[in-house]
């Protein structure tokens, strides 16, 4: 009896375990979430069509913590997991194992009819933290900034602090926003209105992306070469993380990412392919 109710039990276990591995839980940045994941998934299923995705894209500190709370087998971070996030999941059994899946880069977006094309660091910074609070501060036409920037679990929003903010805090009149489209929709219909997007939305309507002068004098637009060459200086890394070396499911998806079906449609929505670093 013992040995039946045993078998009976480790079949129902077999079963699920399999049903489960047929599911693959992603969850994370909006910056790879919102575009490019959901396509490179549907271009896996097209060769494994038993498989199923659930994508949330919430941002980066949501990915990190589904890893370590064991509620995803993937999460998107459009940032390195932070020394308290590292420390909390190895706390709970979780190695977090970061896997740079593409390259990007923060573009400084403006109303299409602002005249300004280009922007300094320094302007930047000052814009961002609030030391200037007029376009004609920054030779612009008078009028307040608007600000937008993504919310406080985006990664985005915190590597934009480490990259263009010295690390200070934003301005206290900054608008966040759930991801890069809603900045880019923002913008699009404030003619004051500045924000930051990732390289997959700098076609969207109604905004234009400035140049940013960098120690040399001359303005620098992002594409994928002055990404490459990191001579753009808002370029960085974006990442799966996933608990140790990824197995099965979640190492079949990861490795089709970084492949060149996976790495093609990394260029086709806009970032740059880690083939090229």
């Amino acid at each position: 009896m013992k040995t039946t109710v045993f078998a009976l039990l480790s079949a129902a276990l077999l079963a699920g375990s399999l049903s489960a591995s047929d599911k693959l839980v992603i969850k994370g940045s909006d910056t790879l979430g919102a575009k490019l994941v959901p396509q490179v998934a549907e271009a896996f299923k097209a060769a494994h069509p038993e498989v199923a995705f659930e994508i949330a894209a919430e941002g980066s500190t949501t990915g990190i913590a589904a890893i370590t709370d064991g509620t995803a087998q993937i999460g998107m971070s459009s940032r390195r997991a932070k020394p308290t996030e590292l420390s909390a999941a190895l706390a709970k059994g979780v190695s977090m194992k970061p896997t740079i899946v593409a390259y990007d880069g923060m573009a400084v977006i403006v109303n299409a009819a602002n005249p300004l094309a280009q922007l300094t660091l320094r302007q930047v910074e000052q814009i961002f933290t609030g030391d200037v609070t007029d376009w004609s501060a920054v030779g612009g036409n008078a009028g307040s900034f608007s600000i937008y920037t993504r919310n406080t679990s985006s990664g985005t929003y915190s590597d934009w602090k480490e990259l263009a903010m010295k690390k200070r805090d934003y301005a206290g009149s900054s608008q966040k926003m759930a991801g890069n489209e809603q900045i880019a929709a923002e913008v699009a219909k404030n003619p004051n209105g500045i924000g930051y997007v990732g390289l997959a939305y700098v076609h969207a309507p109604g905004i234009k992306v400035v140049g940013i002068v960098g120690k040399d004098g001359q303005p620098v637009l992002p594409t994928n070469e002055s990404v490459q060459s990191k001579s753009y200086p808002y370029a960085r890394p974006t990442f799966f993380y996933t608990n140790g070396e990824p197995i099965g499911l979640t190492a079949k998806f990861v490795e089709f990412m970084l492949g060149a079906e996976g790495q093609a449609l990394v260029s086709k929505v806009g970032f740059v392919p880690v083939g090229k670093q």
